[in-house]
């Protein structure tokens, strides 16, 4: 058992842009990566096999949130964790349900001790603490588990923000605290990222960048950005963020974001991102492509029986039609979800792929300017 290592092997001359591999006691990961969101353990519509085989995945993540509440604890321990459970031996990262318990605007309790909330399942009580969120992670199994923390909303005042960011600085602590006096479970390595906080204020983005790269974490994330804030304060906040965390260790955007947002955060120095984007727009027929964006539900792909995408890297996109996936989406036929998502996810798999190709090349930057603008275009 190790801890996770992370091994820079190329820098980008005209950008922040990096190349590494990330190792884990369940397999490697090449970087930039993005990662399949598997709330519930499981990526919407798409079995683990077609995850390694058509989308190429290489590490998905869990929710606490979700899987404490259901399957619950007893039947993951009893399972030997989540890997185990849903039948995936690669890495997996779990969120730490904080987005989640903060989304409750109406239901939940927030104090020193942690948050108190309402399940959306039964409505039940239920208490969060640090230690507790870190004896679920434990549970669960992740590889990469994240600390709990408080996702302020956009646009918070200063004076809630930097309350918010120094309640989750303390809780971090509790978390390293506890994370660090309780073993690793199931017989690997489990590692605990912290997350930066501070909404869209420089000096406190700083203050949490500062305190994140202090506690010497495995990795180190960046929370509370694409929350509704403007994209060019996004980026703005990334860049800032990336100048202050350490670039010996990984570091991951968390819910970001499309494909164009993707490349330019890579630009900026982001190596891991995660989001439901793929599979949530593509159950609702929007599909990217590596020629653009396509509302699959409009006429004009009824007699378009070229492929989805012949110009990535999978099986399932290069096989069925445009016209095909269009029949499918308006019948309402599940094929159709599987399909589109399975596209979705290869397409930002191969795009991670190809930047980290172009960042060993040495021409990433030209390469970036010109997909960037090509994959926002609508066809």
């Amino acid at each position: 058992m190790a801890s996770l290592q992370f091994k820079l092997q190329y820098t980008d001359t005209h950008s922040k842009a990096r190349a590494a591999k990330i190792n884990t006691d369940h397999g490697e990961i090449e970087t930039p990566i993005f990662m399949p969101v598997g709330t519930v353990g499981s990526v919407k519509t798409i079995t683990q096999q077609q995850l390694k085989n058509d989308v190429k995945a290489k590490i998905i993540l869990g929710n606490t949130y979700h899987l404490f509440l259901r399957p619950g604890l007893e039947t993951l321990e009893a399972a030997g964790g989540l890997h185990s459970f849903m039948g995936w031996d690669l890495p997996i990262l779990t969120d730490s349900g904080g987005y989640q318990v903060f989304s409750l605007a109406n239901n939940r309790k927030i104090n020193e001790e942690g948050v108190i909330f309402q399940s959306h399942i039964d409505g039940t009580k239920h208490l969060f603490t640090p230690e507790k969120v870190m004896d679920i992670q434990r549970i669960i199994g992740a590889d990469i588990v994240m600390a709990f923390d408080e996702c302020p909303p956009y646009p918070s005042d200063y004076v809630y923000a930097k309350k918010s960011m120094e309640l989750t600085h303390r809780w971090l602590d509790r978390c390293i605290h506890r994370f660090s006096d309780t073993p690793d479970k199931y017989g690997y390595t489990q590692n605990l990222f912290p997350i930066v906080q501070g909404s869209t204020y420089k000096d406190l983005r700083i203050s949490s960048s500062e305190y994140i790269a202090s506690r010497n974490a495995p990795g180190n994330a960046i929370g509370g950005l694409s929350v509704g804030e403007p994209v060019e304060m996004m980026y703005e906040f990334t860049a800032l963020c990336c100048e202050i965390l350490p670039s010996q260790k990984p570091r991951y955007l968390m819910g970001v974001g499309t494909p164009w947002n993707i490349l330019e955060c890579i630009a900026l120095g982001i190596d891991m991102f995660d989001c439901v984007m793929p599979t949530r727009n593509g159950r609702n027929a929007m599909l990217f492509t590596s020629n653009g964006v396509i509302n699959i539900d409009n006429k004009k792909w009824e007699r378009d029986f070229s492929v989805i995408d012949d110009g990535i890297d999978c099986e399932v996109s290069n096989y069925y039609s445009k016209a095909y996936l269009r029949h499918l989406i308006k019948a309402k036929e599940m094929l159709g979800l599987t399909i589109a998502s399975i596209h979705n996810l290869a397409f930002y798999l191969w795009l991670v792929k190809k930047a980290r190709e172009h960042i060993i090349a040495g021409d990433f930057s030209q390469w970036k300017s010109d997909m960037v603008v090509r994959l926002q275009h609508r066809l």
